[in-house]
């Protein structure tokens, strides 16, 4: 069938970036006890949010305002902006394939960090993109190392993640600004902001809605907990707003996912709970982590890594054990950093069984 394809498609790897829990229970037959590993918020939705789409269940035979007008505005109000400076999209994976439809002919550079996220590069691939992967520096993305390769390369696009994903780590605010004001004039900075809403405060950084070099990316899957919603939007300068309708579908997004958005957006207050759910969890898988011999990293994230202290084998045999055991987790996937797992924060009796199966997990990984 490939003659059906063009020949960069025919070339491209049948693969996905990731491997969906659903899929791993169907090749092992293992249900999963606890689902911990797609960095989703076990603490749900606001009730406020299932309502919604519970009642716009009822008006599925329509599509979606195409135009997103409702969740703009909104949005716009939340960050203090206009809604000309805000696109709706099918999550942040979504958005960043429409991204790189825009902005990238065959063999445009663009930069990432090697581990990083790994949907982007896959959007990049398959627009036929040349990726340049620059090393972290610890746990942490190198705003510094990325410029140099953005320069070196005269990128198109460079990808940072802030906080990361896989590594749960953060750079403040003021780090993320001056990497803006260094820029490249060749370059368009995609930061990817999906944890913004769980990060700690001086994180998050101060950019002009105008900047014409700075797409930012947010979504309603981390503390909103409307991942299978998919609801993502980007904050950018007008004129690349405007640029989505070139590509987007126009009907992309369901009646039900807006009215979802909408009403987890109005309200903060159960946000703020899962916030504070989420920081007791983070203290408790970090003393799990302790106890077990394992070192916690700082997260600002909904997930923690732990440093599993040996290489990338040991970690990956701790990983089996623990899927084996119904404990559905993931870990980052390049070397150094696949000498971590990555547990996303649950409650008291999801935590429970990762206390219960972690120290078997590591006896059977020797």
């Amino acid at each position: 069938m490939h003659r059906f394809l063009t020949p960069h498609a025919a070339a491209l790897p049948a693969t996905v970036p990731f491997t969906g829990p659903e899929a791993l229970e169907r090749q092992t037959g293992i249900p999963f006890r606890a689902r911990l590993g797609a960095n989703e918020t076990l603490f749900g939705p606001s009730p406020l949010a299932v309502k919604a789409m519970q009642a716009a269940a009822a008006e599925a035979w329509m599509y979606g305002d195409p135009e997103n007008h409702d969740l703009k505005v909104a949005l716009a109000r939340h960050h203090g902006t206009t809604p000309d400076h805000i696109a709706i999209g099918p999550g942040i994976d979504g958005l960043l394939g429409q991204i790189c439809r825009l902005t990238l002919d065959h063999g445009t550079p663009a930069v990432t960090s090697l581990g990083a996220y790994p949907t982007f590069n896959f959007h990049v691939t398959g627009c036929g993109g040349a990726l340049t992967r620059v090393p972290y520096r610890g746990v942490h993305e190198d705003p510094e190392a990325l410029l140099d390769a953005a320069r070196m390369t005269g990128a198109r696009l460079l990808y940072l993640a802030n906080p990361d994903n896989p590594m749960g780590s953060h750079h403040p605010a003021a780090m993320i600004e001056a990497m803006v004001r260094d820029l490249p004039e060749t370059t368009l900075l995609l930061l990817d902001e999906a944890y913004a809403d769980l990060a700690p405060p001086g994180t998050i950084p101060t950019i002009a809605p105008d900047h014409p070099q700075v797409i930012r990316l947010r979504t309603f899957s981390k503390g909103y907990g409307l991942a299978g919603a998919r609801v993502g939007y980007a904050l950018a300068h007008p004129g690349m707003v405007q640029a989505f309708d070139k590509v987007r579908d126009h009907f992309g997004m369901t009646r039900i996912a807006q009215a979802g958005a909408l009403a987890a957006l109005a309200d903060q207050d159960w946000l703020r709970s899962v916030q504070e759910r989420m920081g007791r969890a983070r203290d408790r898988l970090g003393q799990i982590a302790t106890e077990n011999g394992l070192v916690p990293l700082p997260s600002a994230t909904n997930f923690v890594t732990l440093d599993c202290g040996r290489d990338g084998d040991f970690a990956r045999r701790v990983l089996a054990s623990l899927g084996a055991q119904g404990v559905f987790i993931r870990m980052p996937g390049v070397a150094p950093l696949d000498r971590c797992i990555r547990i996303s924060l649950g409650d008291d009796a999801a935590l429970d069984l990762v206390a219960e199966a972690l120290p078997k997990a590591l006896a059977a990984a020797g």
